[in-house]
């Protein structure tokens, strides 16, 4: 793929906002999670339902939550509304964590998702990157 076929990404860091977002080289977005404050899941909602509007292909995204100790009860229901949108049956989605208390609170929202989202959970960021290199298959 080149940076001529690469969506726009559309995101800027903004002062108090925990995570950044990078377009993969096979066109997904990795995104990285600094804290899961109010202001930072407000803005990655908005961030996230912008790219699942016109989301028209089959994309691979990381998400590394390796910075994060624990996931709120609001960080949860923000995470199942966005994985929620119809558009999420074109994602494959890799997330990263380091602790035990994130790694069951993504397992929950994986469990909550409705079908369509190839979602899985990794303490190994390679790991992570070869079950995202696999080839997509799309879950009707």
């Amino acid at each position: 793929m080149t940076d001529k076929d690469l969506k726009p990404l559309n995101w800027k860091p903004e002062p108090g906002i925990g995570y950044i977002a990078m377009r993969r080289p096979d066109g997904g977005m990795q995104i990285t999670f600094t804290d899961v404050s109010k202001a930072t899941l407000m803005h990655w909602r908005g961030f996230a339902l912008s790219h699942l509007y016109d989301s028209d292909r089959l994309t691979r995204n990381l998400y590394d939550l390796r910075a994060i100790l624990d996931l709120s009860e609001e960080a949860i229901q923000v995470a199942l509304e966005v994985n929620s949108d119809p558009s999420v049956r074109n994602l494959r989605v890799a997330v990263v964590v380091a602790s035990e208390p994130v790694r069951h609170a993504i397992l929950q929202i994986t469990a909550l998702t409705p079908g369509g989202v190839e979602m899985d959970v990794f303490t190994d960021i390679d790991q992570a990157e070869a079950w995202l290199s696999r080839p997509l298959t799309q879950v009707l």
